[in-house]
């Protein structure tokens, strides 16, 4: 029967543990705080089972091994700490490490048991915290970040209890794809308003020309009024593909509804590009499928994406030059599309004879305003989207875009989409290239 020193030290530790779960509520994030308080006063219960104020928690917290498993702690609550999405440490008033879960273990990378933190968080900006948090006894947040083997952001969120002894627990959350975010957006809003500037102050210099020393002169104004209407074009072009590529995106988490014959879809978007096509006398040859099963698409998004690859073809093939759509049908290869098992796909390659694509740029040809030859896109119109809107819908139907190329052997462009089969047979199995790029 427990005496009544067990059941008062319990209450303190359980008392303990609840305000740890109250300073943990200062936390920004709602989620953080509900389960500070549920894990740490669920430990302070356990406390109550040992009875020791001065050994309670660190007993209810014993690490076994560096893997952040509990000893004395009651299974289930071993369990939520580990399970924890966040890393998440507790520390004592020493600064050793009590309890590590597996997270907090993956990212720190080594052996956690009853070692101070500076021998395994080697982060100036966290230690100092941990250090005024535990002098102040105020929760504190700092930002901070590894660098290797891949940069990644964390913010660190440091509390401690009121009661002594004082005990901390120090929470991580990875902010890496937000950092990303908002330097994508920062790098597009740059690249975007560069791309803007330059044919305005080209048209805005000309306007300044002919309203100057060329007022009078017919064959300068016809020249420049050219010039202008070229530059006006392509600030045309840049802001319909900027407005479509927002709305894709926009729509991109929506899986389209309808059945599309995507054949047929192809060589709509060929008939559209046979004169530019023409002006540099490539032949276009579109393959004849045998019974290739419809798609899961949105027609007008699936035109697009087929003319900005077509029309890519065309203006980096070789003048006289030719380009091939072919189709075909098969499995999707294993690990294609993310873990999410084979299906049936649909193939559709668009393949040219140019100059090639050297393969250290093939990873960034889907970043948006990116350019292997930035001069001669400008010169044949392109803005730097189009590959970009071409992942964006390929995504948003569930595909895949499959890039290879070699320098001086020309390029294929592939698309995969899902096919929509009604009691067909499975298709035999899609191997790619190891040296292709999939987006």
């Amino acid at each position: 029967m427990t005496d009544r020193r067990t059941i008062r030290n319990g209450l303190w530790c359980l008392t303990a543990g609840l305000a740890l779960g109250v300073a943990g509520a200062e936390l920004p994030s709602p989620y953080e705080s509900l389960v500070f308080l549920g894990a740490v006063a669920a430990a302070g219960l356990a406390a109550l089972m040992f009875g020791d104020r001065k050994g309670g928690i660190s007993q209810a917290i014993a690490v076994s091994g560096g893997s952040g498993s509990s000893g004395l702690l009651p299974v289930r609550v071993g369990e939520v700490l580990e399970q924890l999405p966040d890393p998440f440490m507790l520390l004592d008033d020493s600064g050793r490490i009590i309890f590590a879960n597996k997270a907090m273990v993956a990212v720190i990378g080594t052996d956690t048991q009853r070692k101070h933190v500076s021998s395994v968080l080697r982060t100036p900006a966290v230690l100092q915290a941990v250090e005024r948090t535990a002098v102040t006894g105020e929760s504190t947040s700092v930002e901070f970040s590894f660098p290797v083997p891949v940069e990644r952001h964390f913010q660190a969120y440091v509390t401690r209890t009121e009661q002594t002894p004082h005990w901390m627990a120090l929470l991580l959350h990875d902010v890496t794809a937000a950092k990303r975010a908002e330097e994508a957006r920062a790098d597009f809003i740059a690249n975007a308003s560069h791309e803007l500037r330059t044919p305005l102050a080209a048209v805005s210099g000309f306007i300044d020309t002919l309203k100057g020393h060329a007022r009078d002169d017919e064959s300068a104004r016809e020249r420049f009024l050219d010039i202008m209407s070229v530059e006006a074009g392509r600030m045309r072009r840049l802001i319909e593909d900027l407005l479509s590529l927002t709305r894709i995106e926009q729509n991109e988490h929506v899986p389209p509804s309808g059945d599309v014959d995507v054949v047929d879809v192809v060589r709509e978007a060929t008939t559209a590009l046979r004169g530019l096509a023409q002006l540099d006398d490539i032949t276009i040859s579109i393959a004849e499928p045998h019974e290739l099963p419809p798609v899961a698409g949105e027609r007008d998004e699936l035109i697009q994406l087929f003319q900005n690859l077509i029309q890519n073809a065309i203006k980096y093939g070789r003048v006289g030059g030719h380009v091939w759509i072919d189709f075909a049908q098969a499995s999707e290869a294993t690990g294609l599309h993310g873990g999410r098992g084979a299906g049936t796909m649909v193939s559709i390659s668009v393949r040219d004879d140019g100059e090639g694509i050297p393969r250290e740029a093939v990873p960034r040809l889907t970043e948006r305003f990116y350019r292997v030859d930035i001069k001669r896109s400008r010169e044949r119109g392109g803005t730097g989207l189009g590959l970009a809107i071409v992942k964006h819908i390929a995504n948003r139907h569930q595909g895949k875009l499959v890039i290879e190329s070699k320098a001086g052997e020309g390029s294929t462009f592939t698309i995969l989409l899902p096919a929509v089969l009604r009691g067909d047979p499975p298709a035999p199995a899609l191997s790619l290239p190891d040296v292709a790029g999939v987006y």
